[in-house]
């Protein structure tokens, strides 16, 4: 069973003229679910978003965040990171419709969520806005998971072709959260070194497997089938996250990757397998990167289609 998440707020967090974050990426995603006859929502509520984000960010820093809007910043912490006066409510509503999405998923076997939304998140640090990113949504969603939902253990599988420093650091101490990375390096942002496995109780919780520059669906498949999909196996989550970033794209115009869109459309049907083995079919995935407005809709769509085992375009996958 699919549901798909959104909420029309974060359309309106406006961008310089050229920025690559822009709100035409989650225009197109939406209506490619919605040409599948998917019902997209255009409003969240949670009452507990603002716990929710205390709990894995800053009180300062999401204090600082929200002063910079009020003030009229132009920036926060970088200048990948640009502001306008409705930033902070799309990022707060991409919050709260990744806590309804994880209550969903929680409360039922079988249930497949996508949430499209931005700002995308992987990047947010504990106290530091970065590449695009000013709450860390799945983070939160982890957390939340852990301390509201009664799940004990959350595994995050990563595949954007940035590595998602922000949900590695916050996790990386912890035992009941498993941080797993498929991502170009070197690359933005530095981080993801296959020697990074976490620390104290958290270590061998943290499980990252850089590619180099170039990679296709040959490397991709290799790696997720001979070390992602063994070790989110052994781990056995009660949910499955998916930080679910398309910048891997053979098009995409950030990154350096050469994925296709049969190997996407693969890897919803392997990890919508593997939901439904180790964790009763739970899964949420929640929009990352993604940057090439021709292509991006669709490698979304045919992905969260295919990982709910509701494929709608009867395509085979490209060879």
């Amino acid at each position: 069973m699919l549901r798909i998440f959104s909420d029309d707020r974060c359309l309106e967090h406006d961008m310089p003229p050229g920025f690559p974050e822009t709100p035409e990426r989650l225009r197109r995603v939406r209506a490619a679910c919605e040409a599948r006859g998917w019902v997209v929502p255009g409003a969240a509520r949670h009452g507990g978003v603002d716990e929710a984000i205390a709990a894995v960010h800053d009180v300062g820093y999401v204090e600082r965040f929200r002063k910079a809007v009020e003030r009229g910043d132009g920036l926060l912490d970088s200048s990948d990171n640009p502001l306008s006066e409705t930033t902070w409510e799309a990022a707060r509503a991409a919050v709260e419709c990744i806590l309804e999405a994880s209550d969903w998923v929680a409360e039922g076997a079988g249930r497949t969520a996508f949430v499209a939304t931005r700002p995308p998140g992987h990047h947010a640090e504990h106290a530091l806005a970065m590449g695009f990113c000013y709450f860390n949504n799945v983070a939160v969603a982890a957390d939340y998971l852990r301390r509201q939902a009664g799940v004990e253990r959350v595994a995050v599988f990563d595949f954007d072709v940035h590595h998602g420093n922000g949900t590695q650091h916050i996790f990386e101490e912890r035992g009941d959260v498993l941080y797993a990375s498929t991502h170009q390096f070197p690359f933005y942002p530095g981080t993801g070194a296959a020697d990074e496995i976490g620390r104290g109780d958290g270590q061998g919780a943290t499980v990252n497997v850089p590619l180099p520059v170039g990679t296709d669906d040959t490397g991709y498949a290799a790696a997720i089938d001979g070390r992602i999909l063994p070790a989110l196996r052994d781990y056995r989550p009660d949910v499955l996250l998916l930080s679910a970033g398309f910048d891997a794209w053979r098009g995409d115009p950030l990154g350096g990757m050469q994925v296709s869109e049969g190997e996407y459309r693969r890897w919803g049907r392997v990890l919508g397998e593997l939901a439904s083995e180790v964790c009763d079919g739970r899964a949420l995935a929640v929009l990352e990167g993604g940057y090439d407005l021709s292509a991006l809709g669709e490698l979304a769509a045919e992905f969260a289609g295919e990982l709910a085992g509701e494929t709608a375009s009867g395509r085979e996958p490209e060879s």
